[in-house]
């Protein structure tokens, strides 16, 4: 499952690493071309919630293998024609297809992972190395063949697709029927919707960096597209050891400790991106990056424990929905960008984990799903 989830999770990370192809094949603006990550963004953000409120109802493993190829069909068609539309069109279907994996996917990997903190790390890691590998991929394929190859993409989603249904067979009825063991304790909305800001202020500034981190090291650095490139890498990249340092951490210190902590080293090192120039300006991108992805398979376990009757949709709001909903800013982002300069567009996204930490301040530690303790 965790291999599968890296070959769907490259498609949210090509959206943002297609975003310097458009502007310099097409010509984009700034604005123009993070309406393109709105397009992935918003209807995942949409549709997550309404999938995890299905699979609260039924489990659905059939729908991973489809919805993995989903996903890589619309990336795949983005660069196909010159329609500025029709390339809105196709990245939506590609967020459609990431929103309808998520939620089934993350009950899934609960129902099997039994409860462990590094069982679902592991799950969360594989998405974050599809993020860290999408820049790679897509320059490999679109830096040598254009926006005209994107064809070429579809691939990670076909074995994608072999790779969650050998998971589903595999998993048998522990992943058919892991929501009959949810449904102990009572759902703590209030703590859920705290939580939920502050994945929201997550989001913001990880589609921001993701994506404008690329044409900003260009600029600040030099070094053309591969001087780019390396930097989204290394924003993605981070998730390979932050996600996993996590659920380490939070066996020893708590979740909420852990995640409280993740966004204050956020707020420096956003701070360091915009502000320190040269090649130092890597070190900040790389700290940027533990402190966004520390918390991640975090938020997840911490959701569905807050909601423990209604798994799916805390997967679907944590996994999904507040993850994507942060590319609602990024068109704020690039038209400020194109208004006084990139430096300047990225200067406000030191303020949304400010008020994550703010958000998470005083709350308790849900009890975990089930009443059994969380083991590492």
């Amino acid at each position: 499952m965790s291999l599968g989830h890296a070959c769907v999770d490259v498609y949210q990370g090509a959206v943002a690493a297609l975003v310097p192809f458009f502007v310099a094949e097409r010509a984009y603006s700034y604005a123009a071309a993070s309406g393109i990550v709105l397009a992935a963004s918003l209807l995942s953000s949409v549709a997550q919630p309404l999938f995890g409120v299905v699979t609260d109802r039924w489990a659905l493993p059939w729908l991973l293998p489809l919805a993995a190829l989903a996903a890589g069909a619309g990336v795949a068609a983005a660069g196909v024609g010159g329609s500025y539309a029709l390339t809105l069109v196709a990245v939506a279907v590609s967020g459609v297809g990431v929103a309808a994996y998520h939620p089934e996917a993350a009950r899934a990997a609960r129902a099997v992972a039994g409860g462990r903190h590094t069982a679902m790390g592991w799950f969360a890691l594989g998405g974050n190395v599809g993020f860290a590998l999408a820049p790679l991929v897509v320059s490999t394929v679109v830096g040598a063949g254009g926006l005209r190859s994107t064809p070429l993409l579809v691939v990670p989603a076909v074995a994608g697709a072999a790779l969650c249904a050998a998971a589903v067979r595999r998993a048998g009825p522990r992943a058919v029927d892991g929501a009959a063991a949810e449904g102990a304790g009572a759902d703590d909305w209030v703590s859920f919707l705290r939580l939920s800001g502050a994945v929201v202020c997550r989001s913001i500034v990880f589609v921001g960096l993701s994506a404008f981190v690329a044409l900003y090291v260009r600029e600040r650095v030099g070094g053309g597209p591969a001087a780019g490139t390396a930097a989204l890498c290394v924003l993605y990249a981070g998730g390979a050891v932050g996600t996993l340092a996590g659920s380490r951490l939070a066996g020893r210190y708590g979740r909420l400790a852990v995640v409280r902590r993740s966004y204050l080293v956020t707020v420096v090192a956003v701070a360091g991106v915009v502000c320190v120039p040269g090649p130092a300006l890597y070190l900040f991108v790389a700290l940027a990056s533990a402190g966004l992805y520390v918390p991640f398979s975090l938020h997840v376990t911490l959701g569905q424990d807050c909601l423990p009757r209604r798994m799916g949709t805390a997967s679907g709001v944590t996994l999904g929905l507040t993850v994507s909903v942060g590319g609602i800013a990024a068109p704020a982002v690039g038209a400020l960008a194109d208004a006084t300069s990139l430096q300047v567009g990225l200067l406000p996204l030191v303020v949304p984990p400010v008020v994550a930490w703010l958000l998470l301040r005083g709350l308790r530690e849900p009890a975990p799903a089930g009443g059994a303790p969380e083991r590492t």
